[in-house]
């Protein structure tokens, strides 16, 4: 498999990353993981549309 070269900004230089095996449930539904890491030093870097966060309304006990 051939892994693509992005900027690593840990490395400060073009580096290859790879896609390490997906635990967090992305590619159940044949979707591809967003997750990437460099190959290098294990930078990680995400890939794609982030969904928003939900909105969370916390109150504080008096």
């Amino acid at each position: 498999m051939e892994h693509p070269t992005w900027p690593c900004p840990t490395c400060g230089q073009d580096t290859e990353f790879e896609q390490p095996t997906c635990i967090d449930g992305h590619t159940e539904d044949g979707g591809e993981c967003p997750e990437w890491a460099c190959v290098h030093c294990g930078t990680a870097m995400i890939s794609g549309d982030i969904a928003p966060a939900a909105a969370e309304v916390w109150h504080r006990a008096a």
